[in-house]
């Protein structure tokens, strides 16, 4: 089968075109036929891509965690799914992914796809709104009546979490920049911050919790508009390697997760939550948009590739 994959670990890595063997699923997994890959371009520098579970050097990564497609093969032991269901979902990080005709993965990770949504824009879905989900309801154990901050509101992961931050009752306060702060408002946040224009905290405090995004300077002066006993939650990738207790206590990964991922496809489906797709790629030039030098990236959403027919 096609696959793009990494040519080696490095400050700059790049994908290039390869053919392997189709894999097979095994004892509790499923094959996936893939449709569609989102692309999230900090990928390639994520520790899975680089180790295995064993620590050890990884080369030829194919990337592309989150996907839209059919299933194709089931493995032993495996039920919930048929062959010829449309899901989406992940699979594991070090794992082989989905910038592939193929991928495997198991069945509690993924779900019947959103009914409404072409496989190019579930697959920007599952890593984006689990993130969320996870953040603001496990995390930040947010409640309606909160204040709660999102930071990035109009990134891919930022966009749901002001929805869902809006949905359930908070006062949803986004940070963004130019034509994101109109964005954000239409996403539902009661207020909008122009972080170019303004600090953030000189506008906002006694937030119940922040959603953080960005990381690095903004995180660290987030910690001031926190009420006492506020919840602080980051997935900016550095955080996960910081040294200070309370940024390390913070930073979480999102883990796959079948019910929400159902859930927020009945959401999807019934107009309650938007899906924003910033630009689709021939499967040919997933190396460009991972590098970011391919497709109109002044939009909303996340990039997808377009695997099938490539």
């Amino acid at each position: 089968m096609h696959v793009m994959r990494v040519n080696e670990p490095g400050r700059e890595p790049v994908l290039l075109a390869a053919e392997v063997a189709q894999p097979c699923p095994g004892d509790g997994e499923v094959l996936i036929r893939v449709r569609a890959a989102g692309i999230t371009p900090s990928e390639l520098m994520w520790y899975p891509t680089t180790h295995t579970k064993q620590g050890t050097t990884r080369t030829g990564a194919v990337p592309g965690h989150e996907f839209s497609g059919t299933v194709a093969e089931l493995g032993s032991n495996v039920s919930g799914v048929a062959v010829g269901d449309e899901v989406y979902g992940l699979n594991d990080w070090f794992a082989d992914g989905a910038t592939a005709e193929f991928c495997l993965t198991r069945p509690e990770w993924i779900a019947a796809k959103p009914a409404s949504l072409t496989h190019e824009a579930a697959a920007t879905v599952p890593i984006s709104v689990l993130t969320a989900w996870q953040g603001l309801f496990e995390r930040a154990r947010i409640q309606a009546g909160d204040r709660v901050l999102v930071h990035g509101g109009a990134g891919a992961v930022g966009l749901f979490a002001v929805q869902l931050a809006h949905r359930s009752g908070t006062h949803a306060i986004a940070t963004a920049s130019g034509r994101g702060v109109d964005f954000v408002k239409r996403l539902g946040a009661d207020e909008a911050i122009d972080y170019r224009a303004s600090r953030f905290e000189d506008q906002i405090d006694a937030v119940d919790a922040v959603f953080d995004t960005v990381g690095g300077e903004t995180l660290e002066r987030s910690w001031r508009v926190l009420k006492p006993g506020g919840r602080m939650v980051t997935v900016a990738s550095e955080s996960g390697a910081a040294t200070e207790q309370r940024v390390k206590d913070a930073f979480f990964i999102v883990e796959p997760n079948r019910k929400q991922l159902e859930e927020a496809a009945l959401m999807i489906d019934r107009g309650e939550l938007r899906v924003f797709v910033k630009a689709t790629v021939p499967f040919s030039d997933a190396s460009a948009a991972y590098s970011g030098k391919s497709a109109d990236r002044s939009g909303f959403g996340k990039l997808v590739v377009a695997v099938s027919g490539h």
